[in-house]
């Protein structure tokens, strides 16, 4: 018999538009306005196309949207603070008046973060899980805004990827624990935090697979956990070396996996397809589906 972890129910209050979570699984569509994404879905600054873009998700399934302006590939160049807060803010404001969902902004940048949520931004999600950054926690703080700290081992031009680990998900929930202690010291409501293992960051395919099988432990942060596996390389390496644009499916096994283990939000590029596997896979892991009549 399938082992189902029980339900946790929570509200992230993200400034004015609630999110509640383990009801149901959550699902984050990605907007892009970069130039180099990995997965080759990048906006640029074209606001009226990230508009655009925003809007499907949402009407295909979307809780919550995800605005990123620095692209964090292996191979990517680091940019600078102005140009990242040139490429996100147009975006976030538009947004913030053309959607009725929480926008979530992607930075590890307290200046970008800062700017992002005086824009209208709900809430941060920050790929360095507030640890490059001793500003970053207390600027989430000073909005009230809830805060994704994500597991990532260092920049990848600081530091070799993939990094060897002993225990990749106890380091991994060791380090999520650091980014909750940080975050509740600054000021953050510790119900507010959500953690993400960072399938990707800096993890051998070896590792991303181990974090995959044994997601279940991070529920024992006592916090939401999001997943984010969406066209992925290592899913690429699997299916025999298949490009971003053609990892689609593997990218649903791993909801489908991820949602039998208690992840609360998944976030992905492919919304609509994303959103029916997460209901399916729902109605089987949390009967969350209306029973025949």
């Amino acid at each position: 018999m399938l082992q189902v972890p029980a339900p946790r129910t929570g509200v992230l209050r993200c400034r004015g538009r609630d999110l509640v979570y383990g009801q149901r699984t959550l699902v984050m569509g990605i907007v892009n306005v970069t130039p180099d994404s990995f997965s080759g879905d990048g906006l640029a600054t074209r606001v009226d196309a990230a508009i655009a873009q925003a809007k499907r998700m949402v009407d295909e399934g979307a809780d919550l949207v995800d605005v990123g302006g620095e692209s964090t590939r292996p191979t990517a160049r680091p940019v600078g603070e102005s140009e990242e807060i040139e490429r996100v803010i147009p975006v976030v404001s538009a947004l913030q008046a053309a959607l009725t969902v929480p926008i979530s902004v992607d930075t590890r940048k307290p200046g970008v973060a800062r700017a992002a949520l005086a824009a209208g931004a709900h809430l941060i999600n920050d790929v360095a899980g507030l640890q490059r950054d001793p500003e970053m926690a207390a600027v989430c703080a000073s909005y009230a805004a809830p805060v994704i700290v994500m597991h990532s081992p260092g920049e990848s031009w600081e530091v070799a990827w993939p990094v060897r680990f002993g225990d990749v998900v106890g380091e991994v929930g060791r380090y999520l624990e650091r980014s909750i202690e940080i975050a509740v010291r600054a000021g953050v409501a510790e119900d507010q935090i959500v953690v993400d293992p960072g399938f990707g960051f800096g993890k051998s395919n070896a590792d991303n697979l181990i974090l995959l099988r044994r997601l279940g432990e991070l529920r024992g942060l006592g916090r939401p956990v999001l997943l984010g596996t969406s066209r992925k390389q290592t899913i690429g390496k699997i299916l025999g070396g298949l490009p971003a644009a053609e990892r689609l499916e593997g990218s649903l096994a791993t909801l489908a996996l991820a949602v039998a283990q208690g992840v609360d939000i998944v976030r992905v590029h492919d919304v609509r397809p994303s959103w029916r596997v997460v209901q399916m896979a729902d109605a089987v892991v949390r009967g969350s589906a209306e029973e025949d009549r």
